[in-house]
């Protein structure tokens, strides 16, 4: 019975955590005069990627380096399938009104680098510094894009950006020190909440019988995804379809060149033949069916929400068989 109770308990932790760190991402936004999006690439990525970094960093330290590799690209796969297509389901997001076609272009330039970069066999110090390297120019774009943005706003410029009065739980008014706390809860609350999770989850999982392989593979992999899909369900019913889909899009490519960048420095990561040939290919074309929502201006409608998690119960079916 208790690692039930403390699964639904983390499960809880996971959705005030992911509410609290929507809303002090937001309100940080408005506060410095950057648009939610950019915040969304930054604070909220990072602290939703967290459990992933965590987790990639102590399989290294034990010698299972493959539960590393294997619950990223899980990760980034549930994080298009299953983080935006539940939350879709719930409410759907208006994500024609979000401009991340160049954070877009980024996320799919990651991926391609790190398919390219596994082919190598092996992810070594090279890999490491290359990875790095990559999301230094990603982060350095990202800060240059929010300084431009406050320079406009102090100008009195006009910039092509929804009305900050118009945000949906926004407060301009919110003081530095509760911003601050919300995004503190956010940030300890988020892997804390999912390490709970995953950890009795995975007590649940053994004593029905559940192979390790299968656990890492799959369980983990939509444990460390769950701070995602937390703040992503918070932002999708606050009318948030920027901090929604930006949250995805900078997670993912947090995941790919931070996560097995970092862990790399501490030691090398072999690539299981098995993943060259199926589950990179998988999570590459995750990651290309967003092309409608980001170019073609199509919203992430309640039936695409359906077809997206769909998808992701299809592919886990085919690894766990």
């Amino acid at each position: 019975m208790m690692p039930w109770l403390l699964s639904g308990l983390g499960l809880l932790i996971l959705l005030l955590a992911g509410d609290a760190l929507v809303k002090g991402a937001v309100n940080l936004s408005l506060r410095l005069g950057v648009p939610a999006l950019i915040v969304s690439l930054t604070i909220v990525a990072f602290g939703t990627s967290a459990p992933e970094l965590l987790i990639a960093i102590k399989a290294v330290l034990d010698q299972a380096p493959g539960i590393a590799l294997g619950n990223v690209v899980g990760s980034n796969t549930a994080n298009v399938l299953l983080v935006l297509g539940v939350p879709a389901m719930l409410a759907a997001m208006h994500t024609s009104e979000c401009n991340t076609r160049k954070t877009y272009l980024f996320m799919i330039a990651a991926t391609v680098l790190f398919i390219a970069l596994a082919f190598r066999g092996i992810f070594d110090l090279l890999a490491a510094v290359i990875l790095l390297a990559a999301l230094a120019l990603v982060l350095g774009d990202a800060f240059r894009d929010a300084s431009r943005h406050r320079s406009a706003v102090r100008n009195g410029e006009e910039i092509d950006v929804e009305d900050d009065e118009e945000v949906e739980g926004a407060d301009p008014d919110m003081s530095w020190l509760l911003i601050a706390l919300f995004l503190v809860l956010g940030l300890i609350g988020l892997p804390l909440g999912a390490s709970l999770l995953v950890d009795n989850a995975s007590i649940i999982a053994r004593e029905y019988g559940v192979s390790d392989t299968v656990i890492g593979l799959t369980l983990v992999a939509v444990g460390t995804s769950l701070p995602e899909l937390a703040t992503t369900v918070m932002a999708a019913l606050r009318r948030q379809a920027d901090v929604a889909l930006g949250n995805v899009i900078g997670s993912n490519m947090f995941n790919l060149l931070a996560i097995i960048g970092v862990a790399t420095l501490v030691a090398p990561i072999p690539v299981d033949p098995e993943f060259l040939q199926f589950d990179l290919w998988v999570m590459l074309a995750a990651s290309l069916i967003l092309i409608p929502f980001v170019f073609l201006k199509v919203d992430i409608s309640r039936l695409w929400g359906g077809l997206l998690t769909t998808m992701y119960i299809a592919y886990v079916l085919v690894v766990i068989s």
